[in-house]
């Protein structure tokens, strides 16, 4: 495994790569690596001759009064992490690097950046779209791998992969989970014991919402009532937002009738969780 630092050497090194015609695939991270990332690099593993995961955490992805300073970094043990994982090179860039004195260039996925996290992230999906876009031109990967459990940041990178003609595929992954159901995720680290034994009821209301549509529930409303009533028995537990919407333009749904997003963010103490499901109507 190989440790890259500057991103003109990586782009370099992964032309030999390609003129080779090895395929790549790339996980993008932002490190504090976790058995979710695990799936992510298997698969690319499995689908590819060579992997590569970058680990970044972007500035222009975080607002003023959110958690850039203390986000988890444990750089040792990602290295560690990708290394036994049979990773072929992690890109490790600076911040200068990524964003030198002056810059002033932004991806911006209009719509579907503005609703449920971006409602409340203004801002957030422009940096996310930004880095990933700088890391796919450095890369060039054939294929991009990201999970569900961030469903609406991988719709945004399928739109704008499409929208930019970035010649990769877009591959999503399933959320992976810890037995009782809570979502795998960098900020548990920031649970306390009791949040995090209340933060199951994440995954118990999206399940009640998968079981109110098999048993005939076709209302949203209803169905989100009973999800935030659910929710709300937990004391720490505030509601950011929980809405069910269609699964490609993010709109939101009345009468289920299509394919849809069930999707939530939950806020205990400080530390806000997302979470979703998808209904499959037919």
């Amino acid at each position: 495994m190989r440790v890259i630092r500057n991103p003109q050497k990586l782009s370099k090194i992964l032309a030999v790569t390609r003129h080779k015609r090895r395929s790549i695939g790339f996980v993008p991270t932002m490190g504090a690596l976790h058995l979710g990332h695990l799936s992510l690099i298997k698969k690319a593993n499995k689908e590819n001759n060579i992997v590569v995961v970058s680990i970044f955490v972007n500035p222009k992805q975080f607002g003023p009064k959110e958690d850039f300073k203390k986000y988890p970094r444990q750089l040792k043990k990602d290295l560690a992490f990708c290394r036994a994982s049979a990773v072929d090179f992690v890109f490790l860039p600076s911040d200068k690097m990524m964003y030198p004195e002056g810059y002033s260039t932004f991806v911006n996925v209009e719509g579907l950046s503005a609703v449920l996290c971006g409602a409340s992230r203004p801002g957030h999906f422009r940096g996310v779209a930004t880095i990933v876009a700088k890391l796919l031109n450095i890369i060039c990967p054939d294929a991009l791998y990201l999970g569900q459990k961030d469903a609406q940041q991988a719709i945004i990178l399928k739109k704008m992969v499409k929208d930019l003609n970035f010649p990769t595929d877009v591959k999503v992954i399933p959320t992976v989970r810890q037995k009782n159901g809570l979502a795998l995720s960098s900020r548990n680290a920031y649970l306390d014991k009791k949040q995090a034994s209340d933060a199951v009821v994440l995954s118990k209301a999206l399940s009640m919402a998968r079981s109110l549509f098999e048993s005939g529930a076709r209302d949203s409303a209803r169905i989100i009532s009973r999800m935030r009533k659910l929710i709300n028995k937990k004391q720490q537990a505030k509601v950011d937002y929980i809405s069910i919407v269609d699964l490609e333009r993010l709109e939101k749904v009345k009468k289920i009738n299509r394919d849809c997003l069930v999707a939530l963010a939950v806020r205990f103490g400080n530390t806000r969780l997302i979470d979703n499901t998808v209904i499959n109507y037919a």
